[in-house]
């Protein structure tokens, strides 16, 4: 359909005039249609014929129907920057569209046990000066968080499962604590570090950073520290948090029973980019 041409009845209208018009009472007819003429002329400059159409076109813009936007969640989600709206969290790297942010991990499903010691941890924390907030969800990371194209989304994750095809599933534990920040020093961390599974979780970077390798993207730290993050605050409060550790460690060696070790079974490895998730279930 052509847009922002006039009908040809109009243009017929516009150059056959009326043969036989009749003169209005007064005798002025010829001489107001000589000054509607002059003024159309003056009127139609090549800016107003612009503009004209530009209008003409945006009203016969149709709408993007709620189907194709559904598809498409990325190109139309409004971002925010605004750090106070993510509990004063902020980003790492400038928020772009059509960028996503994407890591590798292992899942960590907390018990009764598990929540009932973080709030202990979190209680003592506070006791010291620190307010941590606790982790919205748990993991324990393989990768770095990088950067992927909506584009690259699939025939990375279809190469990461290709590395992974062979790859065994094992079980880890964690019972130490220990403080991290990010490299930013705009978080520090609580986390509890692996102490079994360690070999295992070497092996499965060495996977993933070759995929990460393959797309140009930055591979996991050289000597990895793995962890679940159990909770957080804004800013570097290393120091803070150090000078306390010691009594939160002893809560975790004395939690009621005896020392609480955190278990983690590595059966299905992670891949999240933006509002994605993608699962690799690992061979029994």
């Amino acid at each position: 359909m052509l847009v922002g041409y006039s009908s040809s009845s109009e243009e017929e209208e516009e150059a056959n005039p009326d043969p036989d018009p009749k003169p209005k009472p007064g005798g002025s007819s010829g001489r107001r249609r000589g000054c509607e003429e002059e003024e159309e002329e003056e009127d139609d400059s090549p800016r107003r014929k612009k503009l004209k159409a530009e209008e003409r076109v945006a009203t016969t813009r149709l709408p993007v129907p709620g189907c194709l936007l559904a598809m498409f969640p990325e190109e139309v989600e409004l971002q925010t920057e605004d750090s106070s709206l993510h509990g004063g969290r902020v980003r790492s790297f400038k928020h772009e569209r059509g960028n996503w942010a994407t890591y590798v991990y292992f899942p960590y499903h907390p018990d009764e046990e598990f929540v009932e010691l973080l709030d202990e941890l979190l209680s003592a924390a506070r006791a010291h000066g620190v307010a941590l907030s606790q982790q919205e969800e748990f993991h324990l990371s393989l990768s770095q968080t990088v950067v992927l194209r909506h584009h690259w989304i699939l025939p990375f994750t279809q190469r990461l499962k290709a590395g992974l095809a062979h790859c065994k599933k094992f079980t880890c534990s964690a019972g130490r604590l220990k403080v991290y920040c990010n490299a930013e020093r705009t978080r520090t961390f609580l986390g509890m570090e692996v102490s079994t599974g360690h070999a295992q979780l070497l092996d499965l970077v060495r996977v993933v950073d070759r995929t990460m390798t393959e797309f140009h993207l930055d591979t996991f730290y050289k000597d990895p520290s793995f962890h679940v993050s159990l909770a957080w605050c804004v800013g570097d409060l290393t120091g803070l948090m150090k000078d306390c550790l010691q009594e939160l460690q002893r809560l975790v060696d004395e939690h009621e029973d005896g020392p609480f070790a955190l278990r983690l079974d590595c059966e299905e490895l992670r891949c999240r980019a933006g509002n994605k998730t993608f699962s690799f279930a690992l061979e029994p």
